[in-house]
This record gives C-alpha cells, structure tokens and sequence, in this order.
C-alpha cells in the first residue's frame, strides 16, 4: 500500500483514498487550525494553489485541534472560515490528529520524513507542511514557521512539477 492508497475522509465526512483526491498531482499536505498564530498561512497556501495548480499541484489542507485547541469547530464552521475568510479551494480533510496514539495513518508515514534539518518526528505545531511527488512519495518537511512562498517551498514545488 502506498501513501495515495491510505483511505481518508473529506472535510465534509465523504470517504475516499488521498489518491482518488488529489489524482496524480503533487500535493502540499499542511494541518491546518483556524484560531493559531500562524492562520494566515491559508492566504500563501491559496496563492500557492492558484500558482501552480494548471501545472499538476494541489495542496491538501488537514485540521487538526491537537495544538491548544485552535480548530475548535465543526466541520461546517471550519468550510465556511476557510471559504469566506481566505478564499480557500483547495480539498480540505476532516479533523484529524497528527500525533499521538490517534494519529491518522496519513501522518504515520509521513512522520517519518526528516526536515531540511534531518530531523524526523512528531508535528511541532499547526502548518506543519509534507511535499509528495505525483507518486505519492514524500520529497520535502517544512516545519510551521516556513511560510508557504518561503523560496525552500517554491524551489521544491518547481524541482517536484519538473
């Protein structure tokens, strides 16, 4: 099984597999929260979606309230932030915990990956952010305080597209 095959359900409860989602596109995978220092985030990845999209990019936004409960919201209420405050449309996940013994499978494998520091692990905080290739491979970690147009995070997405 790899990564594109694990089974994930969307933001509004609809199951599918992360490859059925993002089809062969590369994909940023970033957990997201709504009420955290660094919410702002959402409008860099926006851009970052319109950038590169029409290239085979997408970002997949994951909410997680496992860092001082800053996705406190339902999974309307976390739609209608997303759309209404930064024009977010790209494909939201449900809530989902990223460490700990309910950490999804999603984020058990990607974990695994070391940042440009080598350093593997836990997600330190919300925005934390995977580059997968087309084939689901994990290419780059870039922890929450690297901005979505940090030039590590578009030299990356450039070198993935090709």
């Amino acid at each position: 099984m790899t990564i594109r095959d694990l089974p994930v359900r969307t933001l509004a409860d609809t199951p599918t597999t992360l490859g059925e989602l993002v089809g062969d596109a590369a994909t940023l995978v970033v957990n997201v929260a709504s009420r955290c220092g660094l919410t702002p985030q959402y409008a860099g990845l926006v851009r970052l979606q319109e950038r590169f999209a029409d290239r085979g990019f997408t970002v997949l936004g994951v909410p997680c309230n496992q860092f001082a409960g800053q996705e406190p919201g339902s999974a309307d209420e976390i739609q209608d932030f997303c759309v209404t405050t930064y024009g977010v449309d790209f494909p939201l996940l449900e809530k989902t915990d990223v460490n700990g013994a309910g950490r999804h499978p999603l984020y058990t494998s990607l974990v695994e990956t070391p940042d440009a520091s080598g350093d593997a692990g836990d997600i330190q905080w919300n925005f934390e952010k995977f580059l997968l290739d087309r084939e689901g491979n994990v290419v780059a970690r870039f922890r929450p305080g690297t901005t979505p147009e940090d030039p590590s995070v578009i030299e990356a997405i450039e070198k993935t597209l090709g």
